[in-house]
């Protein structure tokens, strides 16, 4: 089991580049990736998506990429001669103007506006791609590191959870055969109030039967208890996210039927803390990739 929370960072440098690599990962229904990388890298972004999702199933992840290419080939300078004579032939309709002498030096011309741009020169891909391959993959492997630890420790939340809607559903199951019970006495005690007499023991036992169908919630119960069962099966395997989700819904459905069948103080005190028990399970589930 792993949680969809972690954080991974790798660095890596070949041959003057220098590549790192962050990866944040936070719950989420898919998987959704949201890379930042240099726009001159762009062209490995395809790449980079199908590597992230090789290694996780779901969650967002923010990647952030920084890189610096201190090669002496990475970038040139070009100077725009065309700009430059069109500043001279302008500094010259001014000095004829005015009178002012000019004799402008060659470094005005490397201070005036896009004279001289610094570009990067065309990245050798493969080199790049090698290495945004390597790095994002240490990257997220830290992640994963981190989603398994996280994972065990939801493990260990989700099981006490489920220990504990497993006992409530014990308790429940006990209390059932007194319900009946109880509503015959209730009959009783309510004739003998009213004093019509000794009560047709046929009809009591009619309508002893008919609570009894009313709110029998056996099959509720054990419909629960295979949910429970299902569920650690579930967690013993990989991206169970989804269908623990699923299966919560299926729990909170026979846990709210059993309550408004049940007809029952005791019981409804147990659906509740029981509910309580699920709610808490569904929340920490939101988490599980």
């Amino acid at each position: 089991m792993r949680s969809m929370t972690g954080y991974g960072r790798c660095t890596r440098a070949a041959d003057g580049r220098e590549m790192t690599v962050e990866v944040k990962t936070v719950n989420h229904r898919f998987l959704d990736v949201a890379l930042r990388l240099p726009r001159h890298l762009s062209f490995a972004e395809d790449a980079m998506r199908r590597q992230i999702a090789g290694e996780l199933a779901r969650g967002h992840a923010d990647v952030f990429i920084t890189y610096r290419n201190a090669r002496p080939d990475a970038r040139k300078v070009v100077c725009d001669t065309a700009l430059a004579a069109a500043y001279r032939d302008a500094l010259s309709e001014l000095s004829a103007a005015t009178g002012a002498v000019n004799e402008p030096p060659l470094s005005l011309y490397t201070q005036l506006p896009d004279v001289l741009t610094v570009t990067e020169n065309e990245e050798d891909q493969q080199a790049v791609g090698d290495l945004i391959r390597e790095t994002l993959g240490g990257a997220l492997s830290e992640v994963n590191a981190m989603r398994l630890r996280e994972g065990e420790a939801l493990r260990a939340d989700l099981t006490e959870h489920l220990q504990l809607l497993e006992a409530l559903r014990v308790r429940i199951a006990e209390r059932a055969p007194g319900v009946v019970q109880d509503y015959r006495q209730r009959l009783l005690s309510r004739i003998a109030e009213l004093e019509i007499g000794v009560p047709d023991e046929q009809r009591l036992v009619q309508e002893v039967a008919l609570f009894a169908d009313r709110a029998a919630i056996d099959e509720e119960l054990s419909r629960l208890s295979s949910h429970i069962a299902q569920a650690y099966a579930l967690m013993a395997g990989e991206q169970c996210g989804s269908k623990l989700n699923f299966l919560v819904q299926e729990m909170n459905r026979e846990v709210n039927t059993i309550g408004s069948k049940a007809l029952d103080g005791e019981i409804a005190k147990l659906v509740v803390d029981a509910k309580s028990e699920i709610e808490k399970l569904r929340e920490q589930i939101q988490n599980v990739e």
